[in-house]
């Protein structure tokens, strides 16, 4: 084999793989691929940029499949030493529009309609727990 048929070889192989490469990257799943219908309500994150940042998400879902709402939760951003939360209510729940950082997050009267919640603590574990109140 020649040089130069095997640089063009070499050269071809190449261009296959990156191109599969860059395939695979742009078929990646999303929340738009789920079947539960997510739809973000409100979000809140606290301005502390040097220290635990502090992410609190109000999500609606249209059907409660428990697989996808933890799945929904790990493709939320989520910064080392900080904490990631995401409650979940059904679509037509009485949802909370206002959030506030710390332990109780929004009004105790719309705990009895959420029906998850996915935490992500600084430490990266994570705790999906259904009907948390």
């Amino acid at each position: 084999m020649s040089r130069k048929s095997f640089i063009y070889t070499i050269t071809a192989i190449v261009l296959i793989l990156v191109f599969f490469m860059v395939k695979d990257t742009f078929n990646q799943p999303g929340v738009e691929d789920m079947k539960a219908g997510f739809k973000e309500i409100i979000k809140y994150r606290n301005a502390n940029n040097t220290g635990p940042v502090q992410r609190i998400y109000v999500v609606t879902v249209k059907d409660s499949v428990w697989k996808e709402m933890e799945d929904y939760g790990n493709l939320m951003p989520h910064t080392k030493y900080g904490n990631t939360k995401v409650y979940f209510f059904m679509q037509n729940a009485n949802v909370p529009q206002n959030l506030q950082p710390g332990e109780v997050n929004f009004d105790p009267v719309f705990n009895k309609d959420c029906i998850a919640l996915y935490e992500k603590s600084a430490m990266s574990q994570v705790a999906f727990n259904k009907h948390p109140y």
